[in-house]
């Protein structure tokens, strides 16, 4: 159980990737870089802005842009998991009760739409025009 406590309380990888691009130099706020890990994550302008930074400047930001992209590989197949494991769970028992008490598929359908990496996500209605030079 400490082995879980400790997981829990400590960042997350998201986290541990905000604070790197704070050590960078790009303007993550404290709020993002010295929070309490065990509350849930809320989405940051700022964090969005940081990361517009990244994706309109690609050469500049080389390492930092792959890791973003690396985040969103991640999320995107665990999104594809989760889907399939809901349409798996009605298509074996519908729309009963799932294990664990939830509400079964209605409750997999609404957590398909959570996301890992909030910014990552958002800011691609933000940027501008990307070259690769």
């Amino acid at each position: 159980f400490a082995d879980l406590k400790a997981t829990l309380e400590a960042p997350s990888i998201y986290d541990e990737f905000l604070r790197y691009l704070g050590r960078k130099g790009l303007p993550i706020p404290a709020s993002h870089t010295e929070r309490d890990w065990t509350k849930p994550y809320e989405m940051s302008e700022d964090v969005t802005k940081a990361i517009c930074t990244i994706y309109e400047n690609p050469a500049d930001y080389w390492d930092e842009y792959e890791m973003c992209e690396k985040l969103i590989d991640v999320e995107e197949a665990f999104t594809l998991w989760r889907f399939r494991h809901m349409k798996t769970v009605e298509r074996i028992i519908g729309y009963k009760t799932g294990t664990g008490g939830t509400a079964g598929v209605s409750y997999l359908k609404r957590i398909i739409e959570q996301q890992f990496f909030p910014e990552l996500w958002h800011v691609r209605t933000l940027i501008k025009d990307v070259t690769f030079e």
